[in-house]
């Protein structure tokens, strides 16, 4: 699949796939989309609540997500186990050219987003005493999670009119199964149907303002039993 580094608005990187006319990230901001959606109204809410969680992040991608959780992990010592589902991973020279430790992180941070993707596929690695990978060579559709068990679900997949089948009630009856009690989606996401899908399968949905050139995003809830 080609790829192109396009630099969006707030100065960090994103890629450009023109065979599905799609960005990776916002064209308005990719570190500020990741940092409001993901880590604000997500990684944040969840460690008000507790310290010691897990996360499935559904589109590992350029792993922007991941590294920019990684720091939680290390301030907080909060325990972080990270499971991210890519079937498509990015070429090591794709990953450098986005430069993420000099346009839009703590350089001291270029050797860890380095060897978030060097990780071994399909099994956990102790990043840091604090955060561990894991990185599954799976899609949605192909992945079986534990019942009742993330805190915390990324969902950042490409957008529903490129990747309908990640959008499908189907898949969030299966998200809503591996989420426990009390724990929480969120998403850039904020269609009609999208909603629906996600009231169907059982979570409770708040629409939240949205990053920079989006008016609103969606967070959902599994209600406490």
């Amino acid at each position: 699949m080609h790829l192109e580094i396009r630099q969006t608005k707030d100065g960090s990187n994103t890629l450009y796939v023109p065979e599905l006319n799609e960005h990776y990230h916002s064209v308005h901001g990719a570190l500020q989309e990741s940092q409001h959606v993901f880590i604000k109204h997500g990684l944040e809410h969840v460690l008000n609540l507790r310290k010691d969680i897990k996360i499935l992040e559904v589109g590992f991608g350029t792993g922007l997500n991941a590294i920019l959780t990684y720091p939680f992990a290390l301030a907080q010592k909060a325990f972080i186990q990270y499971d991210t589902l890519e079937k498509f991973p990015l070429e090591m020279k794709v990953v450098e050219q986005l430069q993420f430790d000099k346009v839009i992180l703590n350089p001291e941070l270029h050797d860890a987003f380095l060897e978030l993707h060097k990780a071994p596929w399909n099994e956990p690695v102790d990043v840091i005493p604090y955060f561990t990978l894991q990185k599954i060579h799976e899609t949605l559709e192909e992945f079986v999670p534990p019942r009742a068990y993330y805190d915390l679900i990324y969902f950042d997949a490409f957008a529903p009119e490129k990747q309908p089948e990640l959008w499908s009630d189907k898949m969030f009856d299966k998200l809503f199964q591996a989420t426990r009690p009390g724990g929480v989606l969120v998403t850039y996401c904020a269609k009609g149907s999208f909603k629906r899908s996600l009231k169907a399968a059982g979570y409770e949905v708040e629409a939240l303002p949205g990053p920079p050139g989006k008016r609103e995003m969606t967070r959902g809830f599994k209600p406490v039993e």
